[in-house]
């Protein structure tokens, strides 16, 4: 096998672990989601120790990535899809962190009556579903088109943070006995919020390994 196949297999290695590990948290951020929707306190317990998992991964990518750069010893584009790798498994373990905080607050509220309707908190994750999995996949199709999309896709994400917290804001002023589900609400909508931040920041280093230039947006 020559020097060049073999690194080639190795990245190819690399990359079906991210898609695994990219795989788990999107699965986390879902089952956070329905178990806020269906009070389904179990499943919002099955949430948390995947992200030990997601740790796990996150510390095989890297010992992978710094194999591959020491023993391969990459140049030119090689090097920086291997460090573009090793840049972003740090936003993809930070998304399993946030359904996982997500998941928490869920089971906190499942014995309780919920003072708003859940639909723009469910299209939120739905939205960051989409976004984390399809920002992994930029990258491992090496597409920036898919990339520019989800960054812009994060307006909407906010959008829709905006729109929730204006009502918490409105509940909690018609009823000072809401504000504590109203902060656990607000509190999802953020971590939902940074699941969307930490897309666009996969997305950025998915630019930055077609351009070689790190642009934050």
């Amino acid at each position: 096998m020559t020097a060049r196949r073999a690194f080639e297999e190795e990245l190819e290695s690399l990359k079906l672990e991210l898609v695994k590990m990219c795989r788990i948290t999107e699965d986390m951020i879902s089952d956070s989601i329905t178990a806020l929707v269906t009070k389904d306190k179990e499943l919002a317990a099955s949430v948390p120790p995947r992200d030990r998992e997601v740790d796990e991964y996150e510390l095989d990518i890297e010992r992978q990535c710094m194999k591959i750069l020491l023993r391969r010893q990459p140049v030119a584009d090689d090097f920086r899809e291997v460090s573009t790798a090793l840049k972003l498994i740090t936003d993809v373990e930070r998304i399993g962190d946030q359904a996982s905080d997500i998941a928490e607050i869920v089971i906190s509220l499942s014995d309780r009556n919920y003072i708003k309707d859940l639909v723009h908190l469910k299209a939120m994750g739905e939205l960051g579903m989409r976004m984390a999995r399809e920002s992994v996949e930029s990258f491992i199709k090496n597409d920036a088109a898919l990339a520019d999309k989800i960054i812009a896709a994060d307006d909407e994400m906010d959008e829709l943070f905006c729109v929730v917290k204006d009502e918490l804001i409105e509940l909690i002023k018609a009823d000072s006995g809401s504000a504590d589900q109203a902060i656990a609400f607000m509190m999802i909508a953020k971590y939902l919020e940074r699941i969307g931040d930490h897309a666009v920041n996969v997305c950025e280093w998915t630019k930055y390994f077609e351009t070689g230039v790190h642009i934050k947006y």
